[in-house]
Formats: structure tokens, C-alpha cells, sequence
């Protein structure tokens, strides 16, 4: 199989690394800071709409793609991480050599210069294991992997965080007396995208994990929930007089450990209930009622409140009606709940499990509802009012906003199962398919390489759903046996890792590496 030499392969990401380190040293000199706030009177020149346009591209687009394609080990993960940091750096440059309006120093130039440190302990880490370094492999290596990974995965938190820094650094937003209420607004509103994005892949890719271990989503929910009623409990008062905002927010606090109590209780052995929606229920029809000073601050709130409360109504419909309290996608016998027309009945142990087309409304009214909050806060909206935007204008905006990051959301979570991620199976079927109708090479060629532990090679097509395990002397849609599946499984057994910890090469020989697999499952049969 074609491709670069290994030597640049291998050097490329080293000399990108030193030549971007030492880069930095020459962007401490800028002088565009004060001291007082910003003048926005000053119009934001060219220079600083493409810093913003190309951070935002790199770090809301290009590495949460580069996170999934290093999950799943694609050959495409270290060329676009490399295209991702050379962005990066030409937004930071941009970022303290623009003209026009200047700013204070504020928590986004902070953490911009703690990203340097970050970004270089990750490139330093994906270049040791990219060159395979026969120092401390075996000691070493395992824990380079680890932090990698973990580094890796907080990149969308990372890049979500400065970009919300960098949104009220613009605007001159949340100084003074406003920091309270902004970080009120933009932890709850990002909190309930974190849980619509959860949702959305524990939907799509997480039903064996849960059953695996006993558990219904909503245990899990309901322990955040009153962990989370129990902080808001005991913060949302800060001496002097109480005032009804504070009764109200204190209040809340109750609702959810107490409503979080509950909703543990009955989740007990795996059981689901309805008590996390109610929650949701109650917030938002609390939050609808939420007087503020201006009317397009109480209308955007309303707003919000009714989006709240129709994701915890959709939420009771889905598990109480759709799904009937049983599992996404699975029954009992870890067989699929409803077996795909086209489907031979023989390939059912490995079906990718449909979902009804309801169970997408809860998670996305919940990333409604975390658009609606986080634009809600008493300076977006004054804002707003002194330009004579009106809520529905406003609303649609966010509406709009929120129907964007859903797309991107279930893309992500797509692209990680199609590509062979731990709980995906479409890869698996395929493999399956091409093998029933006599297909190899490239027509039955996947787009990722092999993944190596504990000395043996894999193919990544062996990689399959777990949920989807055959029943003993049933065969696949190959003619696989239950008994040669499981011998495979025991030798694939693995956790995803993100670099190659065994070959020298992650980009050569994938189709001989399918074919002896093939030649060896033919001679077993």
C-alpha cells in the first residue's frame, strides 16, 4: 500500500514540534493590553475576525475530529493533528498582533498561555509514540499512553472553555458584579450539553456498558443530579438580605439532591424511572416563571424554561412509551430489540441496533435549553434590547445555534462508531458481508489500521458490537461458529488505545494483515 516514506513520517512530527515550541518565544512582546476595560467603541479590526474564525474552526471543528480519529486510530489522526496545531499557532500569533480595539488581561489570555504548555505536553507525548522509541517501553510506554489519551479527550472541554472566555472577553461581558451570574449561566447551560451529548452517544454506543454493569442511565443521572443540588444547596446565597432570586436558586438546589435521592433509590438493579425528567420538569417550569428586569430577559427565560420542561416530558415519553423501561436497542438476551428488515435472521447476534426516531428529541431539546440559558445572562440580553433584537429573533438565533451543534454532536458520534469504535458494529457487518460475497482487497478494505496488543495483530474489521455476542451453535452471517467467535474475542479483548504499541508502521500492511485473517478463519472452517 502506497504512501510517504517512514522517515518523514517519523521525522515530520518531531521537526513540527521543536519548530513550534520555540515559535512562542517571540509573543510575549505584544503591547495590545491595558488596564482599564475595553473600549468597544473601537471597532475590532480584520486581524482579530480571523483569529477568532480560525481558533473557533480549529478547536470547536478540527481536534474533536482528530480526538475521534485518535480513539478509533485512524491513519488520518496524526496529519490532522499536525494541520490542527499549525492553525492553532496561527491563531495565537494573529491573536496578539492585531490593531484596532484593545483588552485587559483577562481569564482567556490566561489560559491561552497555558494552552501553550498543554498543547506542547501533547504533541511531546503523540511524538514518543508516534517514533516508537525502544526507551522505557515497556515501563514507560504504557503511562505516555494513558496521558495521551486523557490529554487528548479534553480537548473539546479545553477549546469550549476559551472560546466562552473569549466570547465575554470580546464583548467586554462578566467583569465586576456580572461574574457571578455569567459563570451561573454558562456552567448550567453547558452542563446541559454535556448531558444532551451524553445521552446522545450512551443512546448510540453505550447499551452493553450499562448492562455490562448493572446499570440504567438514570442511576447515573440521578447521583449527578443530587451531588449537584447539594453544591447549589449551599452557594447560591452570599450573606445580607435573602432575596427571592436566592430563595428560588436555594430552592432548586433541594429539589435536585432530594429528586436525585429518589431517582437513586429506584435504580436500584438496573431499573429505569423518570424521576431525573421530573427534575428537568420542575426546573423548567421554575425558570419559566423567573421574573427579570428587562422583557426580553423574562420572554428569553420563559423560552428556556419551555424547552427545559419538553425535554423532561420527551424524556418520560421515551422511556416510559418508546422504549417501554427497557434498554436503547437491547433486550434481556442481548439480542437486538427490533432486527432490521433487510437483515438475514442469521446475522442478528452482530445487528446494529435501530433507534427510534423520538429518542433523538430529548438530547436535543436538552442542547436547545443549554443555548438558551447560556444567552440569557443580563448583559447578552441588554445587549441585545439596546439593538432592538427582539426574543423571537434572539430565540431563533439560538434555536439555530443549538440545531448546528446537534448536527455536529451526532456526526462525531457517528464518525466514532462507523470507523470501528468500541461499540460500534457497522464495521464488524461489513467485514461480514465482504466476506459472504467473496470480496477482498480494496473493495473490502476499512479505513483505519490495525490495532496490535499482547503481541498478536487485529484487523480492525474483527472489531465488533458487544451487545451482539451469538448464542451457543449458532453461526454468523460468515458461518462462524459461536465457539470461533468467542476464540476470537478472547484474543481481541481490549480497550482502545491510540497509537500502535507494537508495529513500527501503522500505515503499511493492512490488506495482508486482512488476508491471512481471512485464509485463517477459511481453514478453521
Amino acid at each position: 500500500m502506497g504512501g510517504p516514506p517512514r522517515t518523514l513520517l517519523h521525522v515530520t512530527p518531531t521537526l513540527l514540534f521543536f519548530a513550534w515550541v520555540s515559535s512562542f518565544s517571540l509573543t510575549y512582546a505584544h503591547e495590545h493590553h491595558q488596564t482599564g476595560p475595553a473600549d468597544n467603541r473601537v471597532p475590532v479590526d480584520s486581524i482579530l475576525w480571523i483569529h477568532i474564525a480560525l481558533q473557533a474552526f480549529t478547536w470547536v471543528i478540527l481536534f474533536p475530529l482528530v480526538m475521534i480519529l485518535g480513539l478509533v486510530r485512524h491513519r488520518l489522526h496524526v496529519p490532522l493533528a499536525s494541520l490542527s496545531l499549525l492553525l492553532t499557532t496561527g491563531g495565537y500569533f494573529l491573536g496578539h498582533s492585531h490593531g484596532g480595539r484593545s483588552f485587559p488581561h483577562t481569564a482567556h489570555g490566561t489560559m491561552a498561555s497555558l494552552m501553550v504548555l498543554y498543547l506542547a505536553a501533547q504533541t511531546a507525548l503523540g511524538v514518543y509514540l508516534k517514533l516508537h522509541l525502544k526507551i522505557g517501553e515497556k515501563w514507560v510506554r504504557p503511562w505516555i499512553v494513558l496521558a495521551h489519551g486523557i490529554l487528548g479527550k479534553s480537548f473539546p472541554i479545553v477549546g469550549w472553555v476559551q472560546a466562552l472566555f473569549g466570547i465575554s472577553t470580546l464583548q467586554s461581558w462578566c467583569f465586576g458584579g456580572h461574574l457571578g451570574q455569567c459563570l451561573a449561566h454558562y456552567i448550567m447551560g453547558s452542563a446541559f450539553q454535556a448531558y444532551a451529548l451524553i445521552l446522545l452517544i450512551m443512546m448510540k454506543a453505550g447499551g452493553s456498558w450499562l448492562e455490562r454493569r448493572g446499570c440504567s442511565q438514570e442511576w447515573f443521572d440521578s447521583w449527578v443530579i443530587m451531588i449537584w443540588g447539594v453544591v447549589n444547596t449551599f452557594t447560591e446565597h452570599h450573606g445580607g438580605p435573602w432575596t427571592h432570586k436566592d430563595l428560588q436558586h436555594t430552592l432548586m438546589g433541594v429539589l435536585w439532591w432530594a429528586g436525585g435521592a429518589v431517582g437513586i433509590w429506584l435504580s436500584r438493579g438496573g431499573r429505569r424511572n423518570v424521576f431525573p425528567a421530573i427534575i428537568i420538569i420542575l426546573t423548567g417550569w421554575a425558570m419559566s416563571a423567573h421574573e427579570q428586569s428587562l422583557m426580553i430577559s423574562t420572554k428569553v427565560h420563559s423560552l428556556f424554561g419551555y424547552s427545559l420542561m419538553a425535554a423532561g416530558l420527551a424524556r418520560v415519553i421515551e422511556v416510559c412509551f418508546v422504549l417501554k423501561d427497557q434498554p436503547t436497542g437491547t433486550t434481556s438476551d442481548g439480542r437486538p430489540s427490533r432486527e432490521s428488515p433487510t437483515e438475514a435472521p442469521e446475522s442478528r447476534g452482530e445487528a446494529w441496533y435501530p433507534i427510534k426516531a423520538f429518542q433523538y428529541l430529548p438530547p436535543y431539546l436538552l442542547t436547545a435549553s443549554g443555548v438558551l440559558f447560556m444567552s440569557a445572562t443580563d448583559e447578552e440580553l441588554k445587549w441585545a434590547n439596546d439593538r432592538g433584537v427582539d426574543h423571537a429573533t434572539w430565540g431563533l438565533i439560538d434555536f439555530s445555534v443549538s440545531l448546528a451543534m446537534f448536527f455536529w454532536f451526532n456526526v462525531l458520534v457517528d464518525s466514532y462508531i462507523s470507523f470501528g469504535g468500541r461499540y460500534g458494529a457497522s464495521k464488524f457487518r461489513s467485514r461480514q458481508i465482504a466476506g459472504v460475497a467473496g470480496l477482498s482487497g480494496p473493495e473490502a478494505r476499512l479505513e483505519y489500521s490495525r490495532l496490535s496488543m499482547n503481541g498478536h495483530s487485529h484487523a480492525p474489521g474483527s472489531e465488533h458490537h458487544e451487545m451482539g455476542r451469538l448464542r451457543p451453535g449458532a453461526k454468523n452471517i460468515s458461518g462462524a461458529t459461536h465457539q470461533q467467535v468467542e476464540e476470537d474475542e478472547g484474543m481481541e479483548a481490549r480497550n482502545h488505545i491510540l497509537f500502535d504499541e507494537v508495529d513500527d508502521d501503522p500505515f503499511e500492511d493492512d490488506d495482508d494483515d486482512l488476508d491471512q485473517r481471512e485464509n485463517g478463519k477459511k481453514s478453521r472452517r
